[in-house]
Order: C-alpha cells, then structure tokens, then sequence
C-alpha cells in the first residue's frame, strides 16, 4: 500500500499545472470535437485532430505509451485513471457509432489507440488511387491560381498521409536520400500545377519549365500567381467594352436621331 506521504505527492502532482496528470476543471469526456466524426475512410485527417487536441491538453503521453499505467501501488496509480478515462471520453466522442462501440470495452487509451492504428492507419490503396485520379483530374478551369492550388494541395497532403514517403535509417542522415525523396516529390507536384494551368498561361508555362535548374513548387507557384496579377491590372486599367446589347440600343438611337 502507498504510504500517506505517497500518496501527499500524487496528489501535489495531480495539482500542478505543468503535469500530465493534472486535469483543469473545465475538462469533460465529451469536449473533444472534430469537423467530421473518425470513419475508416478519413482516418488520417481525424486521428491528426484528436492527437494535436490530447498533445495541447499534455496527455500526449496516455496515448503514445510514453506514460503507461503505473501500479495499483504506485501514488500516481489514480490520478492516471482519472486522466485517461477522461482521455477515452474525448476520442470515443469523435468516432462514429459503430467504431466507438468496437473500442468500448478497451480498459486503456494506449489500447484505443494501438487498435485504431491497427485497423485504419495501414496503407490504404483505394484511397491513393482516389487521390491520385483526383489530381490527374483537377485543372483550373477559370478558378483563381490560389484556388485552383488550394485544392490541388488538399490533395497532394491526402497522398503525403496515406502514402508517406520512405524514410533514411542511417541515424543523423549523411547519405542525402531523405532530401533527394523531398525534391522529387515537390518536383512531381511542379509538373502536375502546370499541367492543369489555363491556356492563357502556356508562356509562362513554356518559361518555367525551360529554366535551368528547375524551379520548385513554391517559386513556380510564385511565378504563376504573379503574372495573374499582372493581367488582372492591365485589364483594369483598359476602358470596359460597351456590351453587344448595349451596342446594339446605341446604334438604334443614332439611327432614329438619324
């Protein structure tokens, strides 16, 4: 059993602010909310929601196993069951009914977590497929530059969550592998805003990719959203064409003044 003074210091610790034990009194099981609730189709963008809200709450640890369950002897024994069935109320509010009742009977976070990791975080290959014919698809189509990449970006992060890209192991990286993955994966995304740009920027098009070395995204994107801008000012600054049918009405009143 604890001792009395034991028990005093878990109790100090579950006072102190900085700890992860402690729990503000405006915290409930249901405070969690996610603009969509987590499904086996958008687990990625979900589980990024749930894990950045229990990192700011500084639980990060009840779910990442960096602070497992201690003993029943242990003086901080209650105050981590506290805190993690209060962290089991925030992520089973963001699940949808049928998840949230396969997790119910999981005794621990760290256990939600592992099986939600398990059963949805693996490589989904219909969802990359999805996405990639989602940008092949995607083109401008008299859209603002910034829109048109706004979106062709939602896409591109998708592919980055489900497919992400291999990683060196050799420790504090000498062999340039992880930067040369980088480079051409921004190159990809390069080609792919080019190609789906509108015919009035095939000159500039022509420019960028004739530049040696290559640009990469973010300068292309630079280039690209400046000579709209260029052309939005010069057609400002012309005289407004008199429309067909105000033209029309015109010449029909010089005709009968005629």
């Amino acid at each position: 059993m604890a001792s009395d003074k034991e028990k005093s210091s878990g109790a100090a610790e579950a006072m102190d602010t900085n700890s992860p034990y402690y729990l503000h009194p405006s915290y409930y099981p249901k405070q969690l909310q996610v603009n969509k609730n987590l499904t086996d189709s958008n687990y990625k963008d979900r589980i990024q929601e749930m894990s950045n809200f229990v990192f700011a709450k500084n639980k990060i640890g009840f779910v990442d196993g960096t602070l497992p369950k201690p003993d029943k002897t242990d003086d901080k024994y209650m105050p981590w069951m506290r805190c993690d069935a209060m962290i089991k109320g925030w992520l089973t509010t963001a699940m949808e009914k049928e998840i949230r009742a396969s997790v119910k009977y999981a005794s621990t976070t760290i256990e939600i977590w592992k099986d939600l990791q398990e059963r949805f975080g693996k490589e989904s290959t219909p969802r990359t497929y999805e996405l990639k014919q989602s940008i092949s698809a995607t083109r401008q189509e008299g859209a603002s530059v910034s829109s048109y990449y706004t979106k062709l970006r939602g896409s591109w992060d998708g592919i980055d969550s489900v497919l992400p890209s291999p990683r060196c192991d050799c420790g504090n990286c000498t062999c340039g592998i992880g930067k040369k993955i980088t480079e051409l994966k921004e190159k990809e995304k390069m080609y792919e805003f080019l190609m789906g740009l509108n015919a009035d920027f095939l000159v500039m098009r022509t420019q960028i990719l004739a530049t040696k070395p290559l640009l990469g995204l973010g300068e292309t994107y630079h280039l690209v959203a400046e000579d709209e801008q260029q052309r939005i000012i010069a057609v400002g600054n012309k005289p407004l064409p008199v429309p067909d049918a105000a033209a029309f009405g015109a010449s029909q009143t010089g005709n009968q003044d005629g």
